[in-house]
């Protein structure tokens, strides 16, 4: 049965997705600066209140590739709107639950509308002119750092006005606007493919995954050489080996292994990966060392309003720094703004490794950081776009989209873990060495993605890629050509 709405200018649907986009990304972020708020009300401790973030992120991992493999089978807008609702009722769980379980759970049905950004891309690819296609999936992908910032600015005025409950019922709002407007204005695609749910290949990534983040985060209370942290990262390890196996054999696994071998994926998957580290790294830390008490020797005694302020001018500057991007790329190619994007988030942790005793030095480096990163996330879309077969867009974008959460999601926990391991003792309060190891620890993560970003091949090189023409023929005549608007 064919979808009987008539097709929307592709400005329209561009409209919409990227509302439900900015709604994923903005509940990404709102609960950081809240954090130690909920761990006061709960009464949860610094490394596990950290899963409130933790475990949104690695829900999107897991259900990312589920849900954007049931969207190709089923139709891509329905399965849209689905996830959407997932998100409301996982919003209702988190405002009214009375416990950090149940607040995590609640989290983690959230966290599955991860799943936006790849459904969007696909029906981007779909609905869009072909000409149009990159430039909607780099705005939509640049979504995921503007949302997050705008998210982090929110939060405060909703934390310090009213209750971080009122979070998830702002976001409840957002997502509900979303949902109706994407089953009004969003045609069902004319492009579905039979498939089948690779299941033992999501169970398999979601043991690793949860393995591997389990022993960071709980390295400091269990001990880094206890027999059970040390069982954790070889299980995760063991687990991830048997899931890359598995994918190289399965009919129709969940991650193209192949594609990931690309010069021009893998090396931006790095950048991808490296550069949420130090996103969500910087979300944990920054919020917490503003809101340290001045009787700790260190911090400006805010509250989570200031902490806000303080990551305003990242956002704002993420509004300018993604149309520089996709100005730049087309110029001179997406590269060269991904390095420079690298290179200033790098240097805006090794700034706050050295200098942080003065708020301007603060906001010096989150402008820094806003910039790197808006630069950054622009870039990266566009480079897999390039990088990959047409026909493959959605796929490698969607992949790119789990490295990046993956990262923030190790990243949240290790700086957690680090600030946590250099408690004062006798006090609640980290000593100011924890964090001047964190952000030293994220400068090198950042140098480790201007690396890999340098490796990714130029223009020329990737048209000369000859694993690409050989993918391309392996797949070649498997999606059919959809009639877009005009």
């Amino acid at each position: 049965m064919t979808d009987a709405r008539p097709r929307q200018h592709y400005n329209v649907t561009l409209g919409v997705l990227a509302l439900a986009a900015l709604s994923y990304a903005l509940l990404q972020t709102m609960v950081a600066p809240a954090l130690p708020e909920i761990q006061h009300e709960l009464g949860a401790t610094p490394t596990t209140v950290t899963w409130v973030l933790t475990v949104y992120l690695l829900s999107a991992s897991v259900f990312t590739p589920i849900l954007g493999r049931l969207g190709d089978m089923f139709g891509k807008e329905r399965v849209l709107f689905l996830v959407l609702v997932m998100f409301a009722i996982g919003s209702v769980i988190a405002a009214l639950s009375n416990s950090l379980g149940l607040l995590v759970a609640g989290r983690a049905v959230q966290g599955a509308a991860g799943a936006v950004f790849p459904l969007a891309f696909g029906i981007i690819r779909d609905e869009f002119p072909r000409e149009r296609v990159a430039t909607g999936i780099g705005l939509i992908s640049a979504t995921f750092g503007i949302g997050g910032g705008a998210g982090l600015v929110l939060s405060g005025l909703i934390v310090d006005h009213l209750s971080y409950r009122w979070i998830f019922w702002f976001g409840l709002v957002v997502v509900i606007v979303a949902a109706i407007a994407t089953r009004l204005f969003i045609p069902e695609s004319p492009v579905k493919s039979p498939a089948r749910i690779d299941f033992a290949g999501a169970a398999l990534l979601s043991a690793g995954l949860t393995c591997m983040l389990l022993a960071v985060s709980e390295g400091n209370r269990w001990g880094w050489g206890s027999a059970r942290i040390i069982g954790l990262f070889v299980a995760a390890a063991v687990l991830i080996v048997v899931w890359v196996v598995y994918e190289q054999r399965a009919p129709e696994p969940l991650v193209d292994i192949d594609l990931l071998r690309l010069r021009g994926v893998w090396t931006t998957n790095l950048v991808a990966f490296l550069t949420g580290y130090g996103m969500f790294g910087s979300f944990i830390l920054i919020p917490q060392f503003v809101q340290m008490p001045e009787a700790s020797g260190y911090g400006f005694g805010v509250g989570v309003t200031g902490a806000g302020l303080f990551l305003a001018p990242s956002a704002a500057v993420m509004l300018v720094a993604g149309p520089l991007a996709g100005t730049l790329a087309g110029r001179i190619g997406s590269k060269v703004p991904l390095l420079i994007g690298t290179a200033a988030a790098a240097a805006s942790f090794g700034f706050l490794a050295i200098a942080h005793s003065h708020e301007w030095q603060i906001v010096l480096a989150v402008v820094l950081l806003g910039f790197g990163i808006g630069m950054s996330f622009a870039s990266m879309a566009n480079l897999i776009v390039e990088a990959v077969p047409q026909h493959q867009t959605g796929e490698a974008t969607g992949m790119n989209t789990i490295m990046r959460t993956v990262g923030g999601a190790f990243g949240a926990q290790i700086a957690a873990a680090i600030v946590t391991g250099h408690l004062e003792p006798g006090t609640s309060f980290p000593e100011e060495s924890g964090f001047t190891e964190a952000f030293a620890m994220g400068a090198i993560a950042l140098l480790i993605a201007l690396a890999a970003a340098s490796l990714i091949p130029g223009r020329r090189a990737r048209a000369e890629d000859e694993h690409v023409p050989e993918l391309a023929h392996q797949t070649a005549g498997t999606v059919a050509e959809p009639v877009r608007p005009s």
